[in-house]
C-alpha cells in the first residue's frame, strides 16, 4: 500500500546488471503457517560497480552470509523493497535466509497456498516476495532446487527442471530437482500438494522420449486427456513448423484452483489456472476446450519464444508474448478453421485493444515507462503484438518469415534480449530493412486508412488513393507514417475475384495480394480492369487500423454472400448490421427484403461451414458497438440491438428453425472442429428460434433437460435465461446448480451467465451473488465470473442511469484493492472510458474514479490505472 505517489520506471533509464548470478541453490522447508527458504547465490562481476541490488517483498530476514561470514546490519542497506550490498568483488558465494507466510499471501504473487497446495507465480515479479534476489529478467541462473515438506500431507513436491533425487526421513519427503538452462527468476516454479497425475509420452523429432505430466486433485483426473492431447499436438506443431524441438526429459502441467492469470510458462514445469486446462464433455463447453487448445500451445510455445530467449526487461514484454501469441493463433488456425480463428482474433482486437489505444491506458507495444508493470499485461502487448509479427509474417512471406525466426534462436539462445534483436534477425536474414517498421512497436494508437477509389471505364483503370494517420494518444502526438500492408481482392459482378496487379510492381507481393503502403498518402493504380469491382480491402485482417471506406449497403450484401476472403465477409455482414442498429436507435429500422435475401442465401448454404455461417449471422456485441462511435449511449445501443435481433428472428423463423432441425441430431460428443461447427450454428439458430416462437422456447427447455454435454446444455440454459420467462428462466438456474454445485468450474459459467445477462445482471441481482454461497473474493475466477461479467456483458446493468453499477464495481475495486491488486487493477478497465459516455453518465462514472483515488492507501496498480484515467 502506497501514501507518497509512486515513482515510475523509465526504458531510457535501463542499466545492465552489474553482477550475474551463474548458480542458484534453492531450499524450501514447508511448515504449518510459515515457509522458511534458504539460498546459495554463486555472484560473478559482468558489468560495471561492485553494488549488489537484491529485491525483497513481505520478507523476514533470518540471516546473510558472504562467502561464508555473517552478516551483520551495518554490512548492508536494508529497504522497504530491496537489500543493497556493497564493495564487493569479482565473485562471491552469498546465502540468505527468509521467513515467508504463504497461506496469508492473497495476492497470489510469490508461494501462496490455494486449497491443500502450494504453488508460485513469478512472472513478472513475484520472486521477491519468496527471497531476496536480483528479480529482473536480464539475470538468468542454473536454478536447482530442494523443497522439504510432510510426506503425508505434501506427497508431491515439483520444481523446475529434471528429478535430481528423492528420499523420506523422520516424516518428511525430501526432493531435489535441478534445471540445466539459464533462466530469470520470474520463471521459477514450485508446488506441492497431494496430487494425481496421469501420464503420457512424447517421442521428440530426433528420436527422444519426453514425459509428460498433469498434475491435479483427485476428483480432476478425468479432465486431464484433451490437454495432454493438446500438448502433444503442439510439440509436434513446433517441430514441424518451427524446428524447435523440446529440451527436458519431462514437461509437467499443474492445475490450480487460485490463480490471477490464465496459466504461466515456468521452464518446465507450466502452472495453469484449472478453468484453462481442465475438460470434459459433461463439464466444458466447445468454448473452453478451444481455450484450453490454444493456451495449452501458448505455454508450450514459450519453452523457446520467452524460455531459452527471453526478454531484457519488462519493456520488451511483447518480445515473448506478441511472438507467442501470433504462433498460438497460427497453431489453432492449423487444427481449426483459419477463417473462423482470424475472424475471432479480430474482433477482439477491434472490440478490446482498439478501446484500449483510445482510452487513458493508451501505450505502444513497447512501452516507454510504467508505474507496475502487472498493468502492461494488455491486449496492446499480446494481441496487437501478435499482429505486428502477423505484419511481418505477411511481408516477408513464410519461408522468409520462417530464415528470421531460425536466425533469432540461433542467434540468441540462452540470452535475455529485446524487440529490436527480434526484428533485426528478421532483418539480417532476408536482407530488408525494417526500420519504417519498427515504429508499429514505438508509436501507440490505432491508425486510421482512408480510402478512395476510382473507376475509369474508358481505360479499364482503377485507382485507390490511400491516406494514413494516427491520432494522439497519452505522451505521443505528431505520429510518423507506418508501414502497412494492404491485402485486397477486387471482386468481379458475378461473385468471382478479378486477378489482380498495380502498375507498382515495387510495392506489391504477388504471392500474399499485398500492397506496401509506407508513406502518409499514396495511390495506387491497377490497369486491365475490364468492369467496375467492388473492392474487398484489408482481407484477412492484414493490418490492425480502422478503415474509413464506404461501401453502398448493396456492395455489402454482395460482400456477404460472395466475397472469397472469409475476414472481409464477415466483416461486411458487421457493417450491415451495424447500420441496421444505428436506424434503430433512431426509429427508423425495418429489415427489407435485399436484407433478408442475403441472410437467407447465407444459412441456406450448406457447402458453408458452420461455424462460419455461425458468425456470418450473430450481431456484433454491444461494446464493438459502442466502440465505433466516438460517443455512446450504451442503453440506447442495447435497445437498438435487441430490435434488430428480434426482426432478424422473426424474418428468418422458418430458415432457423429448419436449420436447427437439420443440426440437431443424435451423436456422441467430440472436441472435433466438424462437430464444433456443427453444434454452433444449431445453437445460435435456436438463440433466434426461440426469440422469435415459443416453440423455440420448448426446444430450448427439451435441449436443456436433454443435453449430455456442457456445449448444448449452457447454450440452452442462455437461451431461457434471455427468452423465456423470468419463472422459467429461474427454475432452469435451479436446476442447474443443483446438478453442478459441487463444480466449480461449471458453477463458474452458471454465474457468468446471469451475472452477464441483459436481462437478469441489474445490480440487485450482482449483490445477491455476492452473497451467494458459490462466491469467493478470494478466488480470482469467481471474482470475473461475478463482477467482470456484469461490468463488460450486462451493460445495459452496468450503465443503469443512477450510477448504481458504477458504484458496485468501485466498491469491488476498493475492496480488492487491498488482497489482491493485480485483480482489482485489471476490474477497473471499464470505469476508465467514462469520456466517451454520453454525459449524463460520464460525470457519474468520472465519481467513482475519484472515490477510488480518494479511498485510502492504493496498490501501485490500481493508483497507476485511476490516475491516468482521470487526466
Amino acid at each position: 500500500m502506497r501514501d507518497a505517489q509512486p515513482k515510475a520506471i523509465q526504458l531510457a533509464d535501463y542499466q545492465a546488471p552489474a553482477y550475474e548470478v551463474t548458480d542458484t541453490h534453492l531450499k524450501f522447508e514447508l511448515n504449518d503457517g510459515y515457509t522458511q527458504v534458504h539460498s546459495v547465490l554463486t555472484l560473478k562481476q559482468v558489468g560495471d560497480g561492485n553494488e549488489l541490488v537484491l529485491n525483497g517483498q513481505d520478507l523476514e530476514l533470518l540471516s546473510i552470509r558472504l562467502d561464508g561470514n555473517e552478516l551483520t546490519t551495518d554490512d548492508y542497506v536494508l529497504g522497504d523493497e530491496t537489500l543493497t550490498l556493497s564493495g564487493l568483488g569479482a565473485s562471491h558465494t552469498l546465502e540468505i535466509s527468509t521467513q515467508i507466510y504463504p497461506e496469508k499471501n492473497t495476492a497470489l504473487e510469490g508461494l501462496y497456498r490455494s486449497g491443500g497446495m502450494y504453488c508460485t507465480q513469478c512472472e513478472a515479479e513475484g520472486f521477491r516476495r519468496i527471497t531476496y534476489y536480483p528479480d529482473r529478467p536480464d539475470v538468468m541462473s542454473v536454478f536447482t532446487t530442494e523443497i522439504i515438506a510432510d510426506a503425508e500431507q505434501f506427497p508431491v513436491l515439483l520444481s523446475n527442471g529434471n528429478p535430481v533425487s528423492e528420499k523420506t526421513e523422520d516424516g518428511k519427503k525430501h526432493v531435489v530437482w535441478h534445471d540445466p538452462h539459464k533462466k530469470p527468476a520470474y520463471l521459477f516454479a514450485l508446488v506441492a500438494g497431494d496430487l494425481q497425475v496421469r501420464d503420457d509420452h512424447f517421442t521428440t523429432c530426433s528420436g527422444r522420449e519426453v514425459l509428460l505430466r498433469i498434475f491435479v486433485e483427485p476428483q480432476n483426473v478425468d479432465k486431464t486427456e484433451y490437454a495432454l492431447d493438446a500438448l502433444k499436438r503442439s510439440m509436434r506443431w513446433d517441430e514441424e513448423v518451427y524446428g524447435r524441438e523440446y529440451d527436458l526429459d519431462i514437461f509437467m502441467i499443474v492445475a490450480v484452483d487460485d490463480f490471477n492469470m490464465g496459466a504461466m510458462e515456468n521452464k518446465g514445469l507450466n502452472i495453469f489456472n484449472s478453468s484453462c486446462v481442465l475438460a470434459n464433455p459433461a463439464t466444458a463447453t466447445d468454448a473452453a476446450y478451444q481455450r484450453i487448445e490454444a493456451i495449452v500451445a501458448h505455454e508450450y510455445f514459450h519453452n523457446w519464444s520467452g524460455n531459452r530467449v527471453t526478454c531484457r526487461d519488462w519493456f520488451q514484454l511483447s518480445l515473448k508474448e506478441g511472438f507467442t501469441v501470433f504462433r498460438d493463433a497460427c497453431f489453432s488456425a492449423d487444427m481449426n478453421s483459419s477463417t473462423v480463428k482470424r475472424i475471432e482474433d479480430a474482433s477482439m482486437l477491434r472490440t478490446v485493444q482498439f478501446a484500449e489505444d483510445g482510452g487513458p491506458m493508451a501505450h505502444p507495444v513497447q512501452p516507454d515507462s510504467y508505474i507496475e508493470i502487472s498493468n502492461f499485461y494488455t491486449v496492446t502487448i499480446y494481441e496487437k503484438g501478435a499482429e505486428i509479427v502477423r505484419m511481418l509474417h505477411k511481408i516477408l512471406g513464410a519461408e522468409g518469415f520462417r530464415k528470421g525466426s531460425d536466425l533469432y534462436f540461433e542467434r540468441h539462445d540462452g540470452q535475455a534480449v529485446t524487440i529490436n534483436d527480434f526484428v533485426q534477425a528478421m532483418e539480417d536474414a532476408n536482407g530488408v530493412d525494417l526500420s519504417q517498421f519498427r515504429l508499429w512497436y514505438k508509436q501507440s494508437g490505432t491508425p486510421v486508412v482512408e480510402v478512395l477509389t476510382q473507376y475509369d471505364h474508358a481505360a479499364e483503370r482503377l485507382t485507390i488513393n490511400l491516406r494514413q494517420s494516427t491520432p494522439d494518444t497519452p505522451g505521443q502526438t505528431n505520429k510518423k507514417p507506418l508501414w502497412i500492408p494492404v491485402q485486397l481482392g477486387f471482386i468481379a459482378h458475378s461473385g468471382e475475384d478479378i486477378e489482380v496487379r498495380p502498375d507498382q510492381p515495387d510495392f506489391w507481393t504477388e504471392e500474399s495480394q499485398v500492397l506496401h503502403f509506407r508513406e502518409a498518402e499514396q495511390t495506387f493504380s491497377f490497369g486491365g480492369v475490364i468492369e467496375e469491382p467492388v473492392v474487398s480491402l484489408f482481407r484477412d485482417f492484414s493490418a490492425p487500423v480502422r478503415i474509413n471506406y464506404q461501401h453502398s449497403q448493396s456492395a455489402l450484401r454482395f460482400m456477404l454472400q460472395h466475397d472469397s476472403d472469409g475476414f472481409n465477409r464477415w466483416d461486411a455482414g458487421q457493417q450491415l448490421m451495424l447500420h441496421w442498429i444505428e436506424l434503430a436507435e433512431k426509429g427508423r429500422f425495418k429489415l427489407v427484403k435485399e436484407d433478408i435475401a442475403a441472410l437467407h442465401s447465407v444459412i441456406s448454404d450448406e457447402s458453408l461451414d458452420p461455424a462460419m455461417v455461425a458468425y456470418l449471422l450473430a450481431l456484433p456485441s454491444e461494446a464493438y458497438i459502442a466502440e465505433t462511435r466516438k460517443s455512446y449511449d450504451p442503453v440506447a445501443i442495447h435497445n437498438g440491438r435487441e430490435q434488430v435481433l428480434s426482426e432478424v428472428a422473426e424474418a428468418l423463423i422458418e430458415d432457423f428453425k429448419a436449420c436447427y432441425e437439420r443440426l440437431n441430431v443424435p451423436a456422441e460428443y467430440q472436441p472435433a472442429p466438424a462437430d464444433m461447427a456443427r453444434r454452433s450454428l444449431k445453437n445460435l439458430a435456436l438463440s433466434y428460434w426461440a426469440r422469435a416462437s415459443s416453440d423455440g422456447i420448448e426446444a430450448a427447455k427439451a435441449q436443456f433437460k436433454s443435453a449430455d454435454n456442457m456445449t448444448d446444455q449452457m447454450a440452452a440454459l442462455r437461451v431461457l435465461v434471455t427468452c423465456a420467462d423470468q419463472a422459467e428462466a429461474q427454475e432452469a438456474l435451479n436446476a442447474f446448480y443443483e446438478q453442478w454445485k459441487h463444480d466449480s468450474l461449471v458453477v463458474n459459467q452458471w454465474l457468468t451467465v446471469q451475472c452477464g445477462s441483459s436481462r437478469l445482471g441489474s445490480p440487485d441481482h450482482i449483490e445477491k451473488m455476492l452473497e451467494h454461497e458459490a462466491f469467493d473474493w478470494r478466488n480470482p475466477n469467481k471474482v470475473r465470473s461475478v463482477i467482470g461479467a456484469f461490468a463488460n456483458q450486462a451493460l445495459c446493468h452496468f450503465h443503469s442511469e443512477n450510477g448504481r453499477g458504477y458504484r458496485l464495481l468501485a466498491d469491488a475495486v476498493i475492496r480488492l484493492n487491498a488482497s489482491n491488486p493485480q485483480i482489482a487493477s485489471r476490474l477497473l478497465t471499464p470505469l476508465t472510458r467514462w469520456k466517451r459516455l454520453v454525459p449524463s453518465q460520464s460525470h457519474l462514472m468520472k465519481a467513482e474514479l475519484q472515490r477510488i483515488m480518494d479511498s485510502g492507501s492504493l496498490s501501485k496498480d490500481v493508483y497507476e490505472v485511476v490516475s491516468k484515467s482521470l487526466v
